[in-house]
């Protein structure tokens, strides 16, 4: 069966209550939607895939009958029928990661990945376990992952151990909220260990779902970070008085790239109907940071584009290796355990999101700054009278432009391509190796880096509308700046912004500050550009849900 290729897209998808995961047609929304626990959708193995794991389970024991699993290291093993021990001892000895363990999101999108993969039907391991990924799915039982120790191929085998460890009852788990051992937490969901079959301990531990998953999540959230990079480029045209007809489709039908125009025609629909809607006339164009955003964030959009392609049949393929012909008693190896793809896109996503952290922290400044800003108070401190007894005293966005600046710095660093520093393992046997986890660990990092970026500007813009008067604003981003004042209140005196920032960032990656700012009931209908493909648009409807830091 062919993969199904679906786009990272923002035009509804059907939601369901329960997932059927068959290895050939999961999407993006779905892993977005059980890693968040969005709407608590159930996942179940297809009947057809069940059909062909145990084709391929067959063909595992037809080629095991007369001698070791296909791919297994210590195949003596089985011949003296110790084949648990050997799969118990291949999980234990690849439990060697270092750092945090991965957020909660992160593992649930593993454990879903991981599953579907599986059921796919080549890797000769029986239902069994994975149904048990999927029970530790639905009791959220969650192995604690350490984020590093993965090269990227001979597949995440560091992490994916932990996750073969919950399925021996073995490791540890974050469990409603609590840290405790594997097998304490089975018990408590009255789910018993598993022992494992010949080549069932490879593949679970060989595969690319753990850097999948962070790709996954990074790419869903940088679809936001698009919209919301829009919105301040909308807010920042209005609070300096520009003029929206420098968004005019004109120049973008002539440099067509399909994000750039999408993007250009999103920014006019914010402004549609806004004081800024008027005629140029002789007015200054706007910086490169505002009246060249539709390029910047169309890039973001047009990389959303493919990479959302390549995620897509990444999580539908078949990672690990020898492969099982469940039609015949053949094993085929390979190397699709290697991470390239989820390396290059990873990359590719990290570089568009510092670019558009950067346009935003430029626009910060033009509006921070009252050399730039068109007559808005230096900071944007509230203008006090003369003698007031707190002029003076307050500093308004002086703290948060040092702490954007840092931000953009570090999504910048994380840019150079981790796929570079391919390093030679196992005596050479893995001797070019993707390091796809560190660069989808970076673009997950990058685009949340972005997001706080999008956060502390977006304040700062709804001040600056505050303060230049309401009549500034259209009708979009009135409503857009009604949602933010629900959430953030209006800065007129000194105090801790963390808390805002944090949540305000929590808002844009889940959707729900565009679902605010664009509902039909709340805004005009979205224009399009001609050039637009909206087959193809990158952006993302997932609901409000929270989502673990990471």
């Amino acid at each position: 069966m062919d993969v199904t290729i679906t786009p990272v897209s923002d035009h509804p998808e059907p939601v369901d209550d329960v997932i059927l995961i068959d290895g050939h047609l999961l999407r993006l929304t779905d892993v977005w939607r059980v890693a968040t626990r969005e709407d608590a959708p159930a996942v179940r193995l297809a009947a057809d895939a069940r059909d062909r794991m145990r084709g391929s389970v067959r063909t595992r024991r037809d080629l095991t009958a007369g001698g070791p699993a296909p791919g297994e290291p210590g195949g003596g093993a089985d011949r003296q029928g110790r084949a648990a021990a050997l799969q118990r001892n291949v999980v234990r000895f690849l439990r060697v990661g270092t750092g945090s363990p991965a957020p909660d999101d992160v593992v649930r999108a593993t454990l879903l990945i991981r599953a579907n993969s599986a059921a796919r039907g080549n890797s000769g391991i029986r239902e069994e376990p994975v149904e048990r990924l999927l029970d530790l799915l639905a009791h959220d039982i969650l192995p604690l992952i350490p984020e590093r120790g993965s090269v990227g191929a001979g597949g995440d085998l560091a992490p994916l151990a932990y996750v073969a460890a919950a399925v021996l009852g073995e490791g540890e788990v974050r469990h409603r909220g609590h840290e405790m051992p594997a097998a304490r937490a089975l018990a408590a969901c009255e789910l018993d260990p598993l022992e494992l079959e010949a080549r069932e301990g490879p593949a679970l531990v060989n595969g690319t779902a753990f850097m999948a998953a962070y790709a996954v999540l990074a790419a869903v959230e940088a679809a936001e970070l698009a919209f919301a990079a829009e919105l301040c480029t909308a807010l920042t045209t209005e609070v300096r008085l520009g003029c929206a007809a420098q968004f005019h489709p004109f120049p973008h039908e002539h440099k067509p790239h399909p994000g750039q125009c999408d993007s250009a025609a999103r920014i006019r629909d914010l402004l549609h109907r806004s004081p800024a809607g008027g005629p140029e006339g002789g007015r200054t164009p706007d910086p490169h940071s505002v009246r060249c955003a539709p390029h910047v964030v169309g890039m973001l959009r047009d990389t959303l584009a493919w990479t959302g392609q390549w995620l897509t049949t990444e999580i539908n393929s078949s990672n690990d290796d020898p492969l099982l012909d469940p039609e015949q008693p053949v094993a085929h190896s390979g190397g699709n355990f290697y991470g390239g793809h989820i390396a290059q896109a990873a990359s590719a996503l990290t570089s568009a999101a510092a670019a558009t952290a950067d346009l935003l922290d430029r626009q910060l400044q033009l509006v921070l700054d009252e050399k730039h800003s068109r007559g808005l108070p230096a900071d944007l401190v509230p203008r006090m009278p003369e003698g007031h007894p707190a002029a003076g005293l307050h500093h308004g966005f002086g703290g948060a432009r040092i702490a954007a600046s840092a931000l953009v710095a570090e999504a910048l660093h994380l840019t150079l391509p981790a796929a570079s520093f391919s390093r030679s393992g196992a005596a050479d046997d893995q001797g070019k190796v993707s390091m796809g986890t560190i660069a989808a660990r970076h673009a997950r990092g990058a685009v949340r880096l972005a997001t706080d970026v999008a956060a502390i500007h977006l304040m700062a813009l709804c001040q600056a509308a505050d303060l230049r008067g309401p009549s500034c604003l259209g009708p979009a981003t009135r409503t857009a700046h009604a949602f933010v004042r629900a959430h953030a209140r209006l800065l007129d005196e000194d105090r801790p912004l963390d808390a805002d920032i944090e949540h305000l960032a929590h808002l844009i990656r889940t959707g729900t500050l565009r679902h605010a700012t664009t509902s039909p009931t709340t805004s005009p209908s979205p224009t399009t550009s001609p050039t637009t493909s909206p087959t193809t648009s990158p952006t993302t409807s997932p609901s409000p849900s929270p989502t673990d830091r990471g």
